[in-house]
């Protein structure tokens, strides 16, 4: 926490147009993986609520990842389109340039 950057502050209902558009992601992650910290820190600075799936302690999880990206690397974005097509973007730095060009700080 100590070496956590501060969050991005939104208008009410800006922020709640993003926890919205939050809900189509999903971070497939391990806790104490570097790249995966370094993933959760950009989405703390950028007030993300996107959810975290631990695909190291849970084998529904995991076997997802497995599924969908054809191998258990994290982290991982799982991003649903609203037609309900589904993409997995992996690489810590792909993913901290795909949430803050599509989030951008206010």
């Amino acid at each position: 926490r100590l070496s956590r950057p501060a969050a991005v502050q939104r208008a009410p209902a800006q922020q709640q147009a993003v926890a919205q558009q939050c809900t189509q992601l999903a971070l497939y992650q391990f806790k104490t993986c570097p790249f995966c910290i370094k993933v959760r820190k950009a989405m703390h600075q950028l007030a993300l609520p996107i959810e975290k799936r631990d695909a190291q302690h849970d084998g529904r999880h995991r076997e997802a990842l497995l599924q969908g990206l054809g191998s258990v690397k994290v982290p991982c974005l799982k991003i649903t389109d609203a037609g309900g097509q589904v993409s997995w973007l992996s690489e810590s730095g792909a993913i901290i340039t795909y949430l803050r060009d599509r989030f951008p700080a206010p």
